[in-house]
């Protein structure tokens, strides 16, 4: 049996049972909360130069809250507890999307260790030992996974975005070839599973909108060095993201859902 909505509040009423939601819940039902969880080609940056997430927002209906933080990598973000931090605020039917690789590279073994560095490899049980410190070091799954599944466990839905890339049109030709993080970012959300995680490969939408701008369009946009656009590269960035949520490039993500039609075309 099925009640239709005047007799269930009816139903309610009569034994002392307030039907609206409590604090705020059907706010939250219908206006979910995207937060963002990445470095500093996502970060809110200063001039010239912009992260992504600060224009996602133009491009969805719904907030967007961006944790993105310049220089980390998915070990110094997990490490400074700021993957705890979102998991503290998010609340079922969120979305996080979480973007690393520039800065996980490099070897964690030295004396030099700079704390960014993750053990190589993708076993959840493969571990490294700081050179500097002495810390135990996971792998770039360990920390993607470890934090997805915390979020996911509190009912929100998470996208494992790979990272972009640098500017492919440096030296005046177009570059190919992704970082291994890439694949990673893919591995994780795999193995972290549908429909909990999906991958979205940012990566390859914004080298596909670079080889469509041609070099010096592309070489515009990177005003300092090759990793960081200026504020209209970061826009383009972000509307490559939402194409590639919009048109299913790696299949169905939850944000597809709050696109703003029509949805952006720039690759």
């Amino acid at each position: 049996m099925r009640f239709q909505p005047a007799i269930f509040t009816a139903a309610l009423a009569a034994v002392g049972v307030e039907a609206r939601p409590k604090n705020g819940e059907l706010s939250r039902r219908a206006s979910p909360t995207i937060y963002l969880a990445g470095d500093s080609t996502m970060a809110k940056t200063a001039s010239p130069l912009m992260g992504w997430g600060e224009y996602l927002g133009k491009y969805v209906s719904v907030p967007v809250v961006n944790k993105a933080i310049s220089g980390r990598s998915a070990r110094s973000y997990w490490n400074e507890g700021r993957f705890t931090e979102i998991e503290k605020l998010v609340a079922a039917g969120d979305v996080v999307v979480i973007e690393f690789g520039h800065n996980d590279g490099g070897s964690p073994n030295s004396a030099s260790d700079n704390g960014r560095s993750d053990c190589p490899g993708t076993a959840l049980d493969t571990t490294c030992k700081s050179g500097k410190t002495g810390e135990t070091v996971y792998t770039f799954a360990y920390y993607v996974e470890d934090a997805a599944r915390r979020f996911v466990a509190k009912g929100a839905l998470v996208v494992v975005s790979s990272q972009t890339p640098n500017n492919m049109w440096e030296g005046g030709k177009y570059g190919t070839g992704a970082s291994r993080f890439v694949e990673y970012a893919a591995r994780a959300a795999k193995d972290v599973g549908a429909p909990g995680a999906t991958f979205v490969d940012h990566f390859q939408a914004v080298a596909a909108l670079y080889l469509k701008l041609g070099n010096a369009k592309t070489n515009a946009l990177y005003p300092k060095d090759h990793t960081h656009t200026s504020p209209e590269g970061a826009d383009l960035v972000a509307q490559a993201f939402v194409q590639a949520i919009a048109g299913d490039f790696n299949g169905t993500t939850p944000l597809k859902q709050y696109v703003k039609l029509p949805a952006p075309s720039v690759f």
